[in-house]
């Protein structure tokens, strides 16, 4: 059996280069997109292509021939219409050039962050109530490019949805970026501390996509049992219940400063995650050692 062909944008991104490796690790071949020269992560079966994606020829070239595309690119600190751009126009591109090329497969990088999370919403799965206009703009950007790539037709599409992602790494939202952000402002340092902190672990993240990617995971016709073939199957992708207690403590600590807790009303609810459980999948990573690795990178 010959080994997929996987195409997958963003490659040298926290979450694209797990996901890069945790391809390779599976035999599969790599087409790793990626801006600039030499970013790519090595490994057995990786190739650097370098350029946009949004580009219709670039995006022509580099899905011909592939089984399937991950796409992994946000522009999460832009405004609304330069996020629409890159998210929705330029994932657009290449699923369209995906379509063309006959890619059997696109799994997409959404977030668990399109679901009404206000308080007392209660638990969100597949079928939850998703954010308004009011939902901020990574939110809704993210849920505009979820409606897009439904509205798409002739691969089969796959939607993971994960909460806050942790792991090691210079572009990490919630292990590098937010704890600066409350280093340097006290304001972020403020959580209610039963509020809930829905995560994943980054490796654990990339070991779902890569087993999506590469058929792993069969398709049918039900969606609890795996991708609908040439449909568009959302599946949530999060790990053990925690805590804003939990994340916040974790940081606080770990930067020698002392959070503030605050008494109003809270999201409480959980990412249910038992579609991707069906699937097969489960997560390795425990809260413990994911904040463990968090602490031990901050201090450090």
């Amino acid at each position: 059996m010959t080994s997929p062909l996987v195409v997958v944008t963003g490659a040298n991104g926290l979450v694209g280069s797990h996901v890069v490796r945790a391809l390779s690790q599976r035999g599969a071949t790599v087409r790793a997109v990626v801006r600039r020269a030499g970013t790519a992560p090595d490994g057995p079966g990786v190739e650097e292509h370098v350029g946009d994606f949004a580009d219709p020829g670039f995006a022509e070239t580099v899905v011909a021939g592939a089984d399937a595309l991950v796409t992994t690119v946000h522009p999460m600190g832009d405004d609304r219409e330069s996020q629409r751009r890159v998210g929705v126009d330029g994932t657009m591109a290449i699923a369209s050039a995906a379509v063309a090329a006959d890619v059997a497969r696109h799994v997409y990088i959404s977030t668990a962050g399109v679901y009404d999370r206000s308080p007392g919403a209660g638990d969100a799965d597949e079928d939850g109530r998703l954010v308004g206009e009011d939902g901020g703009d990574y939110a809704v950007v993210k849920r505009d490019v979820d409606a897009a790539l439904a509205g798409l037709s002739g691969t089969t599409r796959v939607l993971v949805r994960p909460p806050a992602i942790l792991g090691r790494g210079g572009s990490s939202v919630w292990n590098t970026l937010r704890p600066e952000r409350m280093r340097d402002d006290e304001s972020q340092r403020h959580a209610v501390p039963e509020a809930t902190f829905a995560w994943i672990h980054v490796d654990d993240l990339a070991a779902l996509v890569a087993d999506v990617a590469t058929g792993a995971v069969a398709e049918g016709d039900d969606p609890d049992r795996g991708p609908v073939a040439g449909g568009c199957t959302p599946v949530n992708a999060a790990s053990s219940p925690a805590t804003q207690r939990d994340y916040v403590g974790a940081v606080t600590e770990a930067l020698g400063l002392e959070p503030t807790w605050d008494d109003e009303p809270a999201w409480t609810g959980q990412i249910v995650a038992d579609r991707a459980r069906r699937w097969g999948w489960a997560p390795l990573v425990s809260l413990d050692d994911a904040l463990a690795e968090l602490k031990d990178g901050l201090r450090g």
